[in-house]
């Protein structure tokens, strides 16, 4: 039984799972989004929070959490210069996970783990919105035609 076994322990040693899931969240940052089995991306989920969360405080002690946690200073950059301030007004919930189905390889169930709001999601919206102003025209443009006797 696994009474009060919290955490997700992903079939690696405690110094593998935490080199993993420092370079999950790295790329997620520097990224915006990444593709990975559905339990690392659970794992990493909370972590990405924790992160942006440090961000929205900005303090110097916070960069230097942030800095101990990331590999790399760009993410650290990113993260305190534009994440922490599109996230400002956000009480939470920074990230979310798709599920995409399985690999080919090894069957494995895949699952993109991205930041809301991502300029690729964005970009979908206004194409949605297009999508419905063109059609909206079709409609008024049908309309506006004299019915065909």
């Amino acid at each position: 039984m696994r009474h009060r076994k919290a955490g997700f322990k992903l079939k690696r040693d405690p110094a593998a799972r935490k080199s993993l899931l420092r370079g999950l969240v790295t790329s997620v940052i520097e990224q915006e989004r990444i593709i990975t089995t559905v339990p690392k991306a659970k794992a990493a989920k909370p972590l990405v929070d924790k992160m942006i969360t440090l961000a929205k405080r900005d303090t110097l002690h916070a960069r230097r959490q942030a800095a101990r946690f990331l590999e790399t200073p760009a993410s650290v950059k990113k993260l305190f210069d534009k994440l922490g301030v599109r996230f400002g007004q956000r009480a939470g919930g920074y990230t979310r996970i798709v599920r995409l189905g399985w690999r080919q390889g090894d069957g494995a169930e895949q699952a993109m783990l991205e930041l809301v709001g991502s300029q690729l999601v964005k970009r979908a919206a206004e194409r949605a919105k297009r999508k419905e102003e063109r059609m909206k025209a079709v409609r008024e443009g049908r309309e506006e035609e004299p019915p065909a006797a």
